[in-house]
């Protein structure tokens, strides 16, 4: 339910202002993919109603996308390689800088990690408003490159949000500390920034994730037009009762003729309730 609430959200903003809306297979980190998980995502959208324009753009095949664009950090001295594992820097509330002049520990897998200066990265959220993080000092230097030689969400989603020609993103708000990275790394590849609206995540009652409770299973596929409704219920929409005797495309267009992201809740979860 959480994925679908995000997703709608995001098809509605794209469809309300006569955009495209792109499927983009995340799959960099090929080591936790499960079998037939992307083909079972692919099924439950296009279940739901979910048009999508264009072809679907997979991560694991654009690595020498990310691998070009390491480059040109890397001949600005702007990256160094990293030899620290997570328990050295269990202790740490950010990265210290241990490698930055060399790797602590030679001889070593290294991750290729991202100079980061102090100073403030500053954007308007659409839905949560102003955001501001100082990136040196909420993580320091931030891994572009893991030591398995994958490229890191961070790079992967900047260098295909520009690719994709992305003006518009509209994600969950578990990934709005995440943004001022992704902002700082488009400014030094000299990419646009598109504008952003984190909604918030759905939680249970209690605050926590859905992920932790029963309703983290896969969404009903024999109940498709009262989940949907229920979504769009969450997103500030008020569908009317009528709505659901009706067929999944005559929803989706009352939707986007009605929406309007100043209705989404401004706030960081949201409570599916009981």
């Amino acid at each position: 339910m959480g994925s679908l609430y995000t997703a709608a959200a995001s098809y509605l903003d794209a469809r309300a202002h006569a955009g495209r809306w792109l499927l983009r297979v995340e799959d960099v980190d090929r080591p936790r993919e499960l079998p037939g998980s992307t083909e079972r995502i692919v099924r439950t959208l296009e279940a739901f109603g979910f048009e999508w324009d264009g072809a679907i753009v997979r991560q694991a095949q654009r690595t020498p996308h990310y691998a070009a664009a390491l480059r040109a950090l890397e001949a600005r001295a702007l990256t160094f390689e990293c030899s620290c594992s997570r328990l050295d820097l269990a202790e740490e509330e950010r990265y210290p800088g241990h490698c930055r002049e060399r790797p602590l520990i030679p001889g070593v897998a290294t991750a290729t990690r991202l100079r980061v200066e102090p100073g403030s990265v500053q954007f308007e959220d659409r839905v949560q408003g102003i955001y501001r993080q100082d990136v040196a000092a909420a993580i320091g230097d931030v891994i572009l490159r893991r030591k398995d030689r994958l490229a890191a969400y961070v790079l992967a989603v900047v260098v295909d949000d520009a690719a994709q020609g992305v003006t518009h993103v509209v994600r969950g708000a578990d990934l709005l500390d995440n943004t001022p990275r992704q902002i700082h790394l488009q400014r030094l590849l000299g990419l646009a920034t598109p504008a952003y609206a984190h909604v918030p995540v759905l939680v249970e009652r209690d605050g926590a994730k859905l992920a932790k409770s029963a309703r983290s299973v896969s969404l009903d596929s024999r109940a498709v037009l009262p989940q949907l409704l229920k979504v769009f219920e969450l997103l500030g929409l008020a569908p009317p009762p009528d709505l659901a005797a009706g067929t999944l495309r005559a929803a989706w267009t009352w939707a986007i003729g009605r929406w309007d992201i100043r209705r989404v809740a401004k706030r960081l979860a949201l409570p599916l309730g009981a």
